[in-house]
């Protein structure tokens, strides 16, 4: 490569080689003229070039080889040399990509809301790190936006219900930053995104927690009108994701699923995988939105991706079972990850530290056992949980499943196969939240590094109720239901706890009563298990304080 005050040659040199890699692309061509009046215009990154072209890495890198010497590389920036840009400008005939570059329909709506994208942009600078093993590629700011106008000039928003299915990338924020008037619902696997879009504070958005490879959160079933997601970009993935989109409307006749979707130049064949899953579930295909959405990634399919506008139809299921797929493209539960069934001495250490000193017989829970993961959180466990060892195979856990569990079971004792570096287990702090947080339940002890470097077993020995005060019975009592939703079984647990003291309580007085402690009300209507990690954390906070404990009956009342 030459300095930038350097000839090119003459044009049967670099531009011939050029000219025969738009020659292959045939009709597709445009994207990588585009990519060649982009890099005669100004220096860009690698990334940048790819994002503003649309051209996967494969084509670029290809491109930039055929520039050879006439490409400049000054640091991480990417231009073609002064004297050879006539050349290329010409080759690329940059004056036809001008004139018949279609207008951006939404530019004047970006125009009227100048401040949108610089708010979605200080939002996604303090968002949680994208995490790789859930596929999370975040979409610019602009592009989020881009969403919300998109979404409030399309559809009639106003008291209508936006159901997001995962959102790392904050549509939910945009969109209530648009139009505060409908209502948000975002579900989420990660506690920590929905922590974030919480604190946002923004009223029309509500956040539950939900891995849809177990199912949707109660309080999202037949909830919404229209539903957005992002999914992975496996068939499995995004079937799963309209699957539970589907679960989650509420009326079908004009309801709408909108989805991002994308796939490499060189892969028709993915996405004809994924159009397939797409077509299984019988949704009609209203409109695609070539290239609608960019990304900071995702540069296999040229950080970009279509938007899908789908309608269901009379033949489209209610929704899905629930399955444990690996619906990722990283990671241990991608398509090519670590199969799901731990080794044998992982296992015989499991079962072991299930068993206990008093040797349980023992359950086994987990991807292809006896019991899935998916019953544990449908709903109350099988019965035979409750007098048995409890060995559980979370090593897939992304975070979540392992507080949840632990919530959803009661056992005398349960031992838990985690990964070594499971977010709960990371420090002390940490380790200190989980204790805190089922601590009226399981005694829990933490064994990092077993049986071997990439594992740990959590073993939770339930605790007497007996040994708790009368704040700490009532907690447990909520805790040991976790699938009832929280204003019933805490509701039941006050008036048993009056009872217990002689007192008695109404069910009216015990609902006045929560309402007075509870500081966010719909979180009553929701089941514990369900809950983001720091609601789960207020609700038991709340519920554990001595000031919620029923008063002692006074001399001469009677239960």
């Amino acid at each position: 490569m030459k300095p930038d005050n350097q000839d090119s040659g003459d044009e049967s040199g670099r531009p011939g080689a050029v000219r025969e890699l738009l020659g292959r692309a045939g009709i597709g061509a445009r994207r990588l003229r585009t990519a060649i009046r982009l890099l005669t215009e100004r220096r860009l990154t690698l990334a940048e070039l790819i994002r503003e072209s649309g051209v996967d890495r494969r084509t670029v890198e290809a491109l930039l080889a055929a520039l050879g010497d006439d490409l400049v590389r000054d640091h991480d920036r990417l231009h073609i040399a002064a004297a050879a840009e006539p050349a290329y400008r010409a080759l690329a005939r940059v004056d036809q990509l001008a004139a018949t570059d279609p207008a951006d329909p939404l530019a004047p709506l970006v125009a009227a809301n100048p401040g949108l994208v610089d708010q979605v942009r200080r939002w996604v600078a303090e968002a949680p790190p994208a995490r790789a093993s859930l596929d999370h590629v975040p979409a610019t700011p602009e592009t989020v936006a881009r969403r919300a106008l998109w979404l409030e000039a399309t559809f009639d928003l106003d008291d209508a219900r936006l159901l997001c299915l995962g959102d790392h990338d904050l549509t939910s924020l945009a969109v209530a930053s648009v139009n505060p008037r409908p209502a948000v619902t975002v579900v989420d696997v990660d506690d920590a995104v929905l922590a974030y879009i919480d604190a946002a504070g923004l009223t029309s958005v509500r956040c539950l927690w939900s891995d849809l490879r177990f199912g949707l959160a109660p309080g999202a079933r037949g909830w919404g009108d229209l539903v957005f997601a992002d999914p992975p970009y496996t068939p499995d993935g995004v079937r799963l994701f309209l699957g539970r989109g589907l679960e989650g409307l509420r009326q079908r006749d004009q309801a709408r699923l909108v989805l991002a979707y994308g796939f490499g130049a060189d892969h028709p064949g993915l996405g004809l995988k994924v159009q397939q899953a797409v077509s299984s579930l019988n949704l009609v295909y209203e409109a695609v939105l070539p290239r609608f959405n960019r990304y900071d990634g995702a540069q296999a399919v040229g950080s970009s991706s279509d938007l899908y506008v789908l309608r269901p139809s009379v033949h489209s299921p209610q929704g899905l079972s629930a399955k444990s797929v690996n619906i990722y493209t990283h990671g241990a539960q991608s398509l090519e990850g670590v199969p799901s069934a731990p080794d044998d001495d992982v296992a015989s250490a499991l079962q072991a530290a299930a068993a206990g000193p008093s040797g349980l017989p023992v359950v086994t829970v987990g991807p292809g056992e006896r019991v899935p993961l998916a019953a544990v959180f449908a709903g109350p466990p099988p019965a035979s949980l409750a007098t048995s060892g409890v060995a559980v195979n979370l090593s897939g856990d992304p975070g979540g499943w392992l507080v949840r569990v632990l919530l959803a079971v009661n056992a005398p004792r349960l031992a838990l196969l985690v990964p070594n570096n499971h977010p709960d287990l990371a420090n002390e702090a940490a380790q200190r939240s989980l204790r805190e947080t089922v601590g009226v339940k399981y005694r829990l002890t933490l064994r990092r590094s077993t049986p071997g470097p990439r594992h740990a077993i959590v073993e939770a020995t339930r605790i007497d109720p007996g040994d708790l005060d009368p704040a700490q019975r009532t907690l447990r009592a909520v805790l040991d239901r976790a699938h009832g939703k929280v204003g019933n079984t805490w509701r039941e647990a006050l008036i048993r706890a009056a009872a217990v003291t002689g007192a008695t309580m109404t069910k009216n007085e015990a609902r006045a009563r929560i309402r007075e402690l509870a500081a966010t009300t719909w979180l009553l209507d929701e089941p514990l298990l369900w809950l983001p990690r720091h609601r789960i954390t207020e609700v038991i906070r709340t519920i554990g304080s001595r000031h919620s404990a029923p008063a002692p009956a006074s001399p001469g009342q009677t239960s």
